[in-house]
């Protein structure tokens, strides 16, 4: 059956009860968030633990190597059909399933939808609607209220990309109720639309400088956070595409005056370069996880090899 993932992102109580999970869309970064709560949702029931793997056929030789407490998770939806899916039925362990939208996931969709111990959740950018309950989900965890013009200008305001709205909201209620206003907003949306993004496009720089710029842009955890989905944005452009042109297509329109560097930065690629990005993303991501956030010094160092892996 079909899920919103707003249903996960917004509700602590909401009982993940189901064998199969379908994550898929186009928005990376709630993609990730939700894989990140389904599997944190286990975990504190106790004794599950994550296991990664290639495809459905691995799952069903994990399984018995691992035992039945565990939360399968497979970047692909490679080897899915409905009679692998079946010879998992027994089994007690939780698979889940990451797959950015191609025309090979709609007949694989079709398949979740129809199962009842599935949920397919489809994560694409915030629309309006999306972005109200959101906000309106944390003024009430905050206990608080926004004057009508603030309000409005905010979920006008606010990035249609998960992470990158939550740190938003996050920098926002750090801040005391009275310093809640429109010139306070302002700024720290103008610090989201500079820091991580910037540093991307700095690769070119020197250390010393890309050095300096950092620590002038990224002082809190947050900014770390927010630093790696910027990065992962990037890398995974350059990643999925296979030329130049392709490439030039998909950079989104509010980055046309960055076009210039972005694409000399994706010439600087080749299938080698590909792979040593996605072993750095990897990586990264497994830290991540395993820590709960990112430190300064592991922000740095992410960026920095990023460069080396660039200009080499």
């Amino acid at each position: 059956m079909r899920l919103d993932p707003l249903v996960i992102l917004l509700n602590k109580n909401f009982k993940l009860d189901k064998k199969y999970y379908f994550i898929s869309g186009n928005e990376n970064t709630l993609i990730d968030k939700i894989k990140l709560l389904i599997t944190e949702n286990f975990k504190k029931e106790g004794g599950f633990q994550i296991t990664y793997v290639d495809s459905i056929a691995n799952f069903i030789g994990e399984i018995s190597l691992f035992g039945d407490q565990n939360i399968f998770v497979a970047k692909n939806c490679k080897d899915i059909n409905e009679k692998n899916l079946n010879n998992l039925k027994n089994s007690k362990g939780i698979f889940i399933f990451i797959q950015e939208n191609s025309q090979k996931t709609k007949v694989i969709k079709s398949l979740f939808i129809k199962d009842k111990d599935s949920y397919l959740i489809d994560c694409y950018e915030l629309d309006r609607d999306a972005k109200i309950k959101i906000l309106n989900n944390y003024l009430e965890a905050n206990e608080l209220s926004f004057e009508k013009n603030l309000y409005w200008f905010l979920i006008e305001k606010l990035d249609n990309r998960y992470i990158f709205l939550e740190n938003t909201l996050k920098r926002i209620f750090e801040l005391d109720e009275k310093d809640i206003t429109i010139l306070n907003i302002k700024k720290i949306l103008t610090i989201d639309d500079t820091g991580g993004q910037k540093l991307f496009l700095s690769l070119f720089k020197k250390n010393r400088e890309i050095l300096v710029f950092y620590r002038e842009k990224i002082v809190t955890l947050s900014d770390v956070y927010e630093l790696y989905y910027y990065c992962k944005f990037f890398c995974q452009l350059i990643i999925d595409c296979n030329n130049e042109r392709e490439y030039d297509k998909k950079i989104p329109i509010y980055l046309f005056k960055e076009k210039k560097t972005l694409i000399d930065i994706y010439k600087k690629y080749n299938s080698r370069k590909k792979k040593l990005l996605i072993e750095l993303l990897s990586t990264t991501e497994k830290g991540l996880r395993k820590h709960g956030d990112l430190s300064l010094v592991f922000g740095l160092r992410f960026l920095l090899n990023i460069k080396k892996i660039t200009i080499s």
